[in-house]
């Protein structure tokens, strides 16, 4: 698993507790604004959970394209964890595509703080990508291939957290860092 392949100075993914008052190298920057892609294993959402994901949605708007994925899992499996992993490993690959820069969503992964999320979007949208891929597995997480093709894993929180809960919280972080990177005053 690569924590983080890019050759990049980011003094904070390397130290994930930045000093108080810290801010992102990018802000009031630049930005190439890659489209976002977040690909979800999961049920169906909740019409609650709905309304706040379009909400986020319509928020990124402003800064870039972001398409919301859901994968549906397949409870078919149920019993047989390493199937219904494998089964659903297949079914993200089959959404990423070479030029994408994938962040993959993990409770083992980097704890990262928002100017570094803002910092983590820069940086992608200066590698060359074509696409941001975010990953958020499903109730048993991730399999191997999307694993071994993260070019970052990341934790949104030290708490699992329901896949319904990881998309909202993870719609406003990008929504946050945008606000980062262009010096707005969301994020204080």
């Amino acid at each position: 698993m690569t924590i983080f392949s890019l050759n990049t100075n980011l003094s904070c993914m390397k130290n994930p507790s930045p000093s108080p008052g810290r801010r992102c190298k990018y802000s009031g920057q630049s930005v190439r604004a890659l489209p976002m892609r977040i690909l979800t294993v999961g049920k169906k959402r909740s019409q609650g959970v709905q309304l706040l994901v379009d909400e986020y949605k319509e928020k990124l708007k402003h800064y870039c394209s972001c398409d919301d994925i859901l994968i549906r899992s397949n409870p078919k499996n149920t019993g047989n964890v390493k199937a219904q992993i494998e089964g659903e490993d297949t079914l993200i690959m089959q959404h990423i595509r070479s030029g994408d820069w994938v962040v993959l969503l993990d409770e083992h992964g980097l704890d990262i703080g928002s100017e570094q999320m803002a910092e983590l979007v820069g940086d992608a949208g200066n590698s060359g990508s074509s696409t941001i891929s975010f990953c958020i597995g499903g109730p048993y997480g991730h399999g191997r291939q999307v694993r071994e093709r993260a070019n970052v894993t990341i934790k949104l929180s030290s708490m699992v957290l329901n896949h319904q809960i990881a998309l909202v919280v993870l719609l406003e972080q990008l929504y946050r860092a945008w606000t980062i990177l262009k010096g707005q005053k969301y994020h204080h």
